[in-house]
């Protein structure tokens, strides 16, 4: 199974996730912000195979972290998330750096979905659409 890195402020959020990726079988290293999280990436080398990143965060947000990630190790997969629409606007911007955007609040199968198709490469055009 994966080795998965989350960035997320929100505890109930990240402890959800967390342990419904665990469940699936994932090794999951989940850090409280972007900064904490960039921290991890580099000490594990980028020795991860995807990064589930909120986007708003204090500290380093998710789309400072996403840059991060991205120049530093392109190859490790990117999902983002958020619960405003002014952030996913945001990532509007990252289509060539992110696999997707999941939009909070998510149930457990909309997120192991989401999670499933960014390690697979999986693009759905009827999320895609959203986020365009």
């Amino acid at each position: 199974m994966a080795h998965i890195l989350i960035a997320e402020d929100d505890e109930a959020v990240r402890s959800f996730v967390k342990r419904a990726l665990e469940l699936d079988g994932h090794t999951v290293v989940a850090q409280e912000d972007g900064a904490a999280a960039a921290e991890t990436l580099v000490r594990e080398k980028g020795a991860f195979d995807l990064i589930l990143s909120d986007i708003k965060m204090p500290v380093m947000d998710g789309i400072a972290f996403a840059l991060i990630a991205a120049r530093d190790y392109p190859k490790v997969p990117i999902l983002l998330m958020t619960g405003f629409a002014d952030q996913r606007e945001r990532a509007n911007g990252l289509d060539a750096l992110i696999h997707d955007v999941v939009t909070k609040p998510f149930s457990l199968a909309e997120i192991r979905r989401a999670v499933s198709d960014a390690l697979l490469g999986i693009c759905r055009e009827e999320t895609r659409r959203r986020y365009a």
